[in-house]
């Protein structure tokens, strides 16, 4: 089983989601039992089932409706997908870090999502310039 790292907001995120769902079935948060996320009554449905693919889907696009979005009935989770490689390269990350994130065999499926990658500032050659600049008027002081 590979161990991953949780961001501090989205542990807190998934404890309060634990602590209302525990509120909501009578329990203590450590007496939980079953999958992780749980679907919600809904229609004609009673909930309390696992969250499959296509309750996400529905999840994704309802957010999204209420947040104003646009293009809220064509997003999937695919597209959540997309936007954590694109944003998590715009921020900075390293490409193999978000290749290993994404579960790319291939860092050329990665770096399809890398909108900067023919950015001139990028290039290896511009930033060795720069370095070597930096480097020579250090030397210079």
């Amino acid at each position: 089983m590979e161990i991953l790292p949780l961001a501090p907001p989205i542990a807190d995120a998934l404890d309060c989601y634990l602590a209302d769902r525990a509120v909501r079935a009578g329990v203590e948060p450590d007496r939980l039992h079953g999958p992780l996320f749980l679907t919600e009554p809904s229609g004609a449905h009673p909930g309390g089932k696992r969250l499959d693919r296509w309750a996400i889907a529905k999840l994704i696009r309802r957010i999204a409706r209420a947040a104003g979005i646009a293009s809220a009935a064509r997003l999937t989770p695919h597209s959540l997908r997309h936007s954590f490689a694109t944003l998590s390269l715009d921020a900075g990350a390293a490409l193999r870090d978000v290749q290993d994130a994404m579960g790319h065999a291939d860092p050329r499926t990665t770096r399809a999502y890398d909108r900067a990658r023919y950015a001139l500032d990028r290039h290896p050659a511009t930033r060795l310039v720069s370095f070597v600049v930096a480097v020579r008027d250090d030397h210079d002081r």
